[in-house]
């Protein structure tokens, strides 16, 4: 179990929020998505003093709804980004090793019709050339595909008019998990790192910004935290920092609203992952597999509406839904087949002129104020690169030497093995059922024996949460005991992503998720019903559909 695992249970985080208030901080990162805690765990590792507060959950924004891919962005190469592409493809093959049961590798298929936007001999250059910026050590190599291998591969995609297409490597991952298990390692190295905990205004002498005073939103407690510089890793939400400390600080943020729809896997009736090109604009999509569902996405349109009620539309959901129909004639998909639809704000540099598309997804990292430090941009496969640059800033600012941590070897918790399949093995004769073996290795790797262990004490947490999935009670204990869950959307969201995965988002698996887990929490049976009402509002404003 990891050294600190119960720094991040209820007794744990109560005593956390009390250091905040009662110790003198390095640096303050505020923002828990993946950018904020992989900050906190590379400064965390260098031996600087860190806190970390994020306002909601650990990847309660953009960090929990993109396309949960870690991958060198082939698109971008469309763009010339060939810097972020090299350091995109460096940073997934760290990610593979450091992370294995959670970022793991995905091929693609690369169908090419007639007359398509990118024709085959220009994907075939751009492929090679994905591999040369990879230095050829991608999962392998990419090859060429005949239309009959295509088809051999995906058997359900439209014939007519294909010509060919290619087949190439990327991972995926987990997005949620690989931000909870980072704030883990943070906290493992030493970092103080608490959720739900809100800025309210930055503590600023002098005209230097050196703390924030800050509210639980669980306990209520108004600790005031200081720190000699405060990184704002808030994502979207940086403009709503960056004017805490100068009310007249123009945008720095440019928001693009991503779009993913979630539907039965049978309605598709792919194989593996695709990437598509849309019929409707020619924008690069994918089309994803995620056990019984297909994942199509994503959209990239500019946004300006509230950062907190952000929504897929019916016209969203009516765009994936038609582009994904022109691949898959016998889907015949509409938006009843639609199990979930979410939406995130990618937080781009703002200055970028033209389709959000071709907008740049280089990271700018900029002193905001003296004492504040804003990262802006970037993608979840580089957040550990940009942590990286970013605490270099920091050093540099608070006068010590920017050594390196050894960030890119040292494991992630769950993922200290030197073979994931050996784990597998090892589950699947300790467990007796094969997919609950696989599920639980695959969620929480060398850490599965902690969690299946809560069952050889009590056999009724093996019963399922919701009936047609394989999460387990034991799950619920775990996620509260040892992953700092402290509402039910941080339980059926994040930790074990039951609301993307049912048509009702987890209503009916909460009540009795509820009382699971009132006791460690201390709920009353009042509580309870207050959590269950803040729940239906949560999924309502995740997954509901807006008009515009």
């Amino acid at each position: 179990m990891p050294r600190n695992s119960s720094l991040f249970s209820p007794a744990g985080r109560l005593a956390q929020v009390e250091r905040l208030g009662r110790e003198a901080f390095d640096v303050l990162v505020i923002g828990g998505g993946i950018t904020g805690v992989g900050v906190a765990r590379d400064a965390a590792m260098r031996g600087l003093r860190v806190a970390l507060v994020e306002r909601d959950d650990f990847a309660s924004g953009t960090s929990s709804r993109s396309s949960r891919l870690v991958h060198g962005g082939v698109r971008y190469l469309e763009h010339g980004a060939l810097h972020l592409v090299y350091e995109a493809s460096r940073e997934r093959r760290t990610l593979l090793t450091i992370a294995p049961h959670l970022v793991r590798p995905l091929a693609f298929t690369w169908p090419v019709y007639e007359r398509a936007r990118i024709p085959a001999w220009k994907l075939r250059a751009g492929l090679l050339l994905y591999d040369a910026l990879s230095f050829f050590r991608n999962v392998a190599r990419h090859r060429g595909l005949s239309a009959r291998a295509v088809l051999a591969a995906e058997p359900a995609l439209r014939q007519a008019g294909l010509r060919g297409g290619a087949m190439y490597y990327d991972a995926a991952t987990d997005d949620a998990r690989l931000t909870l298990a980072t704030a883990r390692a943070a906290s493992d190295a030493g970092a103080v790192v608490v959720n739900h905990v809100a800025v309210c205004n930055l503590v600023i002498e002098a005209g230097t910004v050196c703390g924030a005073h800050v509210r639980c939103e669980i306990s209520g407690a108004t600790p005031t935290i200081r720190a000699r510089t405060v990184v704002n890793a808030t994502g979207p939400w940086s403009d709503t920092i960056r004017r805490m400390a100068n009310p007249a600080a123009p945008p720095a943020v440019r928001g693009t609203k991503g779009v993913h729809v979630a539907v039965p896997h049978e309605r598709v009736g792919n194989r593996g992952a695709l990437v598509i090109l849309s019929p409707i604009d020619g924008r690069v999509m994918f089309i994803l597999p995620a056990g019984r569902l297909t994942i199509i996405g994503t959209t990239d349109t500019d946004y300006a509406g509230p950062l907190d009620a952000v929504h897929a539309t019916g016209d969203d959901i009516a765009y994936l839904l038609r582009s994904a129909n022109a691949y898959f004639p016998a889907a015949h998909l509409s938006a009843s087949d639609v199990v979930s639809a979410w939406a995130g704000v990618r937080p781009l540099a703002a200055g970028s002129d033209g389709a959000p598309s071709a907008a740049s997804r280089e990271h700018a990292i900029t002193w905001s104020a003296p004492g504040l430090l804003s990262v802006t941009g970037g993608k979840l496969t580089t957040y550990r690169a940009m942590a990286e640059e970013v605490v270099d800033a920091v050093c540099r600012a608070i006068g010590r030497a920017p050594h390196r941590a050894a960030t890119a070897e040292v494991p992630l918790p769950g993922g200290e093995t030197s073979s994931l399949s050996a784990e597998l093995e090892a589950a699947r004769a300790a467990i007796g059922v094969a997919p609950l073996a696989e599920h639980l290795v695959h969620r929480y790797g060398t850490e599965w024996r902690d969690v299946w262990a809560l069952v050889g004490s009590n056999h009724a947490l093996a019963a399922r949460v919701a009936p047609e999935l394989p999460d387990i009670v034991a799950e619920l204990h775990w996620a509260v005991e040892h992953e700092m869950a402290l509402t039910l959307a941080d339980l059926l969201v994040r930790r074990l992503h039951i609301a993307f995965e049912t048509r009702d988002h987890g209503l009916a698996a909460a009540p009795a998720a509820a009382r699971v887990i009132a006791p460690l929490l201390g709920w009353t049976s009042g509580q309870i019903d207050s959590e269950l009402s803040r729940y239906a509002r949560d999924v309502a404003k995740i997954f509901g559909i807006g008009r515009r």
